[in-house]
């Protein structure tokens, strides 16, 4: 770019203040060499880690953090990750345990089956489930126990729910009922059973008038300790189970639905002594965490002053265009100075910070918040591992050039494909959408996958990935011909249009992009304003130029004296 003569006059009141300074201040030739110092400094700031060191013998510390944090974090999510898999397994291995305890001939996998068609099967559940749980210190073979509020232990709850009035005559066609729910409970205590004592309806006194019967339903505590965790160097928890049997009677259809739910939350123990290494190896993962953390907020903070020194570079690159130039800087050249990278970066440090906080809490055992400690160490882990493609670029001259080419194709091919990408999503949504709530109500009544607005849109994208097509099809029941025309319609058009339409499309427009960026790597990318001023920077990252410039105190809008000590 040439330069245009300036004309240095007055400032008036409504001039930025760099600029009011720039025109008191400097000469042509002053100009000439602050353009010369920010196209410098310019394209110092978007040089790699690697090129900086050479330039200015600057040691890459960014770059030294993220690669330990990448090993550091990855550590931390996998012994974290194998200690939560214990939980899990704890979790789910009690709840199978509680529907063989008080399920009356539960077998696995029949918890969409199971259920009872008599008044007899109806009691005899519910007696079985009462008598179990008063027996269950004799017959349960884990450490389960009830739950004791001061000395005494809780009573389970048996409740059920029934319209407050009603008169139905199924033979007569007609009925007089009050849709209000009435529920009515009664609780019975633990005890120590006696020999051949079984709570019946002889001494409970229980009734259920199954024309008017909603539901009934058992709610009972209990607790246990998780010692598998002893093993593997942990502290137990404490587990209290929330066990709710459910009959469920709301669709009158002869078929009384039975279902066991047990909601669990992890507390702390209030008094435990473990023998051995156990304390000394919790207190060394602590010691990680805690190094975790130092290094995540090391790696915060450098990358904050990054990211606060392009904003300033940007404000100074604006004013100085549009001073010299007279021409403004546009948005995408001025995006180019907020660099993403570092932004998500400084995202998956501030998410491990929490993260490794919460689990240092845990296993202290102060805190039970497995559930948001994952979420918060998973996503930071993710984003950490996502970072690691930028670090791919640093190395383009050694022996991995063909993963920089493929870092570049992919990241500047997403960038480029994106708006496109979702304005075509949002298009096929409304046709997705009306597909979905189309065979919500027409095919609902008639096929498993299409009772639910939730399960219609799982099935129909798994359809257009071409999974489950034929059982689709085959349990669509035939019991109204019509309907099942309707189907066929329905199915065979949402498949050709969103598998050979829609779908073909959307690769399209990625496939397109692709070459598009593909062609531009090959000859080259058009040249932004920003690129063509740094362009003209012709020094070399070995040159010794940059050196020089760190030494210098002088700015772009320096004062005239700052200014003629480099002249």
């Amino acid at each position: 770019m040439e330069n245009p003569e300036v004309a240095v006059g007055s400032c008036s009141a409504h001039d930025d203040e760099n600029l009011c300074s720039y025109r008191r201040h400097l000469s042509i030739s002053q100009e000439g060499l602050l353009e010369d110092q920010l196209r410098r400094k310019l394209k110092f700031f978007f040089m790699n880690p690697c090129e900086k060191f050479w330039a200015r013998g600057r040691k890459p510390w960014k770059l030294g953090i993220q690669l330990l944090k990448i090993a550091m974090v990855t550590v931390q999510l996998v012994v974290f990750g194998l200690s939560n898999q214990m939980v899990v397994a704890f979790k789910e291995e009690n709840t199978v345990a509680f529907k063989h305890l008080f399920l009356k001939g539960y077998m696995d996998r029949m918890d969409d089956t199971y259920a009872v068609y008599t008044q007899t099967d109806v009691y005899d559940q519910i007696f079985f489930a009462i008598n179990q749980y008063l027996q269950l210190p004799n017959i349960s073979i884990g450490n389960h126990a009830y739950e004791k509020k001061g000395a005494e232990e809780t009573a389970l709850a048996l409740c059920q729910q029934f319209y407050k009035r009603g008169i139905i005559s199924p033979g007569n066609d007609t009925f007089d009922i009050d849709p209000e729910i009435v529920t009515d409970c009664l609780y019975v205590e633990p005890m120590i059973p006696l020999d051949n004592t079984i709570v019946g309806k002889h001494n409970l006194n229980f009734t259920l008038d199954f024309h008017r019967l909603v539901m009934v339903q058992l709610k009972f505590n209990l607790k246990a300790i998780n010692l598998q965790t002893v093993r593997h160097h942990e502290l137990p928890d404490c587990y209290d189970f929330t066990l709710r049997i459910v009959f469920d009677n709301k669709a009158h259809s002869g078929r009384i639905k039975i279902s066991l739910d047990n909601d669990i939350e992890i507390r702390e123990c209030k008094d435990w002594h473990v023998s051995g290494s156990i304390q000394k190896n919790t207190h060394y993962m602590m010691i990680f965490d805690a190094f975790v953390i130092l290094t995540c907020l090391a790696s915060l903070i450098l990358c904050t002053r990054s990211v606060v020194k392009g904003i300033q570079l940007q404000r100074e690159f604006v004013s100085f265009f549009l001073y010299y130039y007279k021409k403004e800087v546009s948005f995408s050249d001025q995006m180019e100075f907020v660099n993403g990278w570092y932004i998500m970066i400084m995202v998956s440090d501030v998410l491990t910070i929490v993260g490794s906080t919460l689990k240092m809490e845990i296993q202290a055992k102060s805190l039970t918040s497995y559930d948001v400690c994952s979420i918060l160490l998973g996503t930071s882990t993710m984003l950490v591992w996502l970072g690691v493609i930028r670090y791919l670029g640093f190395f383009q001259k050694y022996n991995v050039r063909i993963f920089w080419d493929l870092r570049a194709l992919l990241i500047l091919t997403l960038r480029a494909a994106l708006p496109n990408v979702m304005r075509f999503c949002c298009c096929a949504a409304m046709i997705y959408l009306g597909y979905c709530f189309c065979g919500w109500i027409v095919l609902g009544p008639y096929h498993v996958k299409f009772r639910s607005l939730n399960m219609v849109s799982e099935c129909l994208f798994s359809l257009i990935n071409g999974d489950d097509m034929f059982a689709t099809f085959a349990k669509m029941q035939q019991k109204s011909y019509l309907v099942w025309l309707f189907s066929r319609i329905y199915l065979y058009s949402f498949i050709s249009l969103f598998i050979y339409m829609v779908l073909s499309l959307f690769i399209a427009l990625i496939t397109d992009t692709y070459e598009t960026v593909k062609h531009y790597q090959q000859d080259g990318f058009p040249e932004t304003e920003l690129q063509r001023f740094i362009s003209q920077c012709k020094d070399l990252p070995n040159s010794g130029r940059y050196r020089l410039e760190e030494e210098s105190s002088a700015s772009l809008f320096c004062c005239c004296n700052g200014c003629s000590e480099h002249m």
